[in-house]
């Protein structure tokens, strides 16, 4: 019996609980859509650069030598973006910094088309990116604490396949619109299209979980949790019954910003190693598709073929993030992930030793784009389990923003080592052991999360 001015257990509602114990309702199918089209226009942007940038080299007069800064702009603005959307989300809340994000990210592109020199252009480009920098991990965030626990992975990771369908669609699309309408037109649509999404995005319910751990009034958290109640009338019920909201998470010890939390001694391990195995898999990442064409074509191939291989590498990506998010449901994430970076190494040695025998490399690359991008892909997701509450978004969004000085790195990287005179298999073979670190890293978190957990 309750203690006098002490709720009951049935006035105390765990909110997780009540989510991850319930079907996917047509709210949470709405999030689940509208974080997969915020992953489609981040990924129209991330590409369009490259398919702009012929056209506008010869409009607006730009060198070769100054386009490489035009192009790496929209990169660094999406690590900074990532680095401080995280703490601004966990105290302001997931959906306002998403909907602010691809707002930023809209304006950034209708900028870019105005764009006259290349120094406005390289400021529009790295406004840009801070949107996409920061609207990735908040979508993260979102649908991880919107989703039942049992579909988590898999879901979150088929959200996450917008990026790669938004990235192939810009190339579709610029090769219409440039003949057409002009190498403006490309950032005028990626900018209207983020202006609609944000009107969309503005129905979204804020987090459950974070309104609970910020102490948000509780009218509000009844609101969001009829929506996803549905018509069930004994989930309506439980909501009316409620007086008070948990979540089933131990508080972290002690107190302070998102940022002391993810580097608090319980977690610091876990998130150095978390930010290891990101930055060494889009090293490796954008190594490759940067320069697996140019690899190629000294190896003897030709423009046409380094291009079709290279293009096989991303393609399976959908099929290794469905495959990864699937057995992540099932068995300990940690190490479904880790198996993915040691199936992408092993994959790598038999590429490294098939570069002079075509259908042996064809068939090796797309393997292996499918074991790569089923580990990438599942990264953000294995963040947003790792942290509490009241610091999940920045434990992603800091991971993304240190995997991104591995893809500045990796797109660098290529050229310093075939100028070196490194062949396409030392490269790829040295790759491999880039996958076998990340795999190693996660092993290592795999095993300090055991240890500590006293099993």
């Amino acid at each position: 019996m309750a203690a006098a001015g002490q709720p009951t257990d049935e006035a105390v509602l765990n909110v997780q609980e009540f989510i991850d114990l319930r079907p996917m309702a047509g709210a949470q199918w709405m999030i689940l859509a509208l974080c997969f089209l915020a992953m489609v226009a981040d990924g129209f942007h991330t590409a369009a650069m490259a398919f702009v940038a012929p056209a506008l080299t010869l409009s607006l007069g730009i060198s070769k030598l100054a386009l490489g800064p035009i192009l790496s702009a929209a990169l660094v603005g999406l690590g900074v973006g990532a680095l401080i959307a995280g703490p601004l989300a966990d105290k302001h809340g997931r959906k306002r910094v998403l909907v602010a994000s691809v707002l930023v990210c809209a304006v950034g592109s209708l900028l870019s088309a105005s764009a006259m020199s290349e120094h406005a252009l390289l400021a529009y480009r790295f406004l840009t990116g801070l949107g996409i920098g920061a609207a990735m991990p908040n979508c993260t965030t979102l649908a991880a604490e919107f989703v039942p626990a049992r579909r988590r992975a898999l879901l979150s990771n088929m959200m996450f396949c917008g990026f790669p369908l938004g990235a192939s669609a810009g190339g579709f699309l610029a090769a219409w619109l440039i003949p057409h309408f002009g190498w403006r037109s490309v950032f005028l649509l990626g900018g209207v299209a983020p202006l609609l999404l944000a009107v969309l995005l503005l129905s979204l319910p804020e987090s459950i979980s974070f309104m609970v751990a910020r102490h948000w009034p509780a009218h509000k958290i009844k609101a969001a949790l009829n929506r996803i109640a549905g018509r069930d009338p004994e989930a309506l019920r439980q909501i009316a019954a409620a007086v008070s909201f948990r979540i089933a998470e131990a508080a972290p010890a002690g107190s302070g910003s998102p940022l002391k939390i993810i580097l608090a001694p319980e977690y610091l391990a876990g998130t150095l190693l978390l930010w290891i195995t990101y930055f060494m898999g889009l090293l490796l990442f954008y190594l490759l598709t940067s320069w697996m064409p140019t690899l190629m074509r000294d190896a003897g191939y030709s423009v046409s073929r380094a291009a079709v291989v290279t293009a096989l590498f991303p393609l399976g990506g959908a099929i290794g993030a469905v495959c990864c998010g699937w057995l992540m449901d099932r068995m300990n994430a940690t190490r479904v992930v880790s198996g993915a970076y040691l199936l992408t190494g092993l994959l790598l040695l038999v590429l490294a030793g098939s570069t002079h025998s075509l259908a042996g490399l064809t068939c090796a690359t797309f393997l292996a784009g499918i074991a790569m991008n089923g580990a990438q892909t599942s990264m953000p997701v294995l963040a947003a389990e790792s942290y509490p509450t009241q610091s999940r978004a920045s434990g992603v969004a800091w991971m993304l923003g240190a995997g991104r000085m591995g893809a500045v790195l990796g797109a660098f990287g290529g050229g310093i080592l075939m100028q070196a005179g490194y062949s396409m298999a030392q490269i790829v073979a040295g790759l491999a052991g880039v996958a076998a670190l990340a795999a190693a890293a996660l092993a290592g978190k795999d095993f300090a999360g055991r240890r500590a957990a006293g099993r």
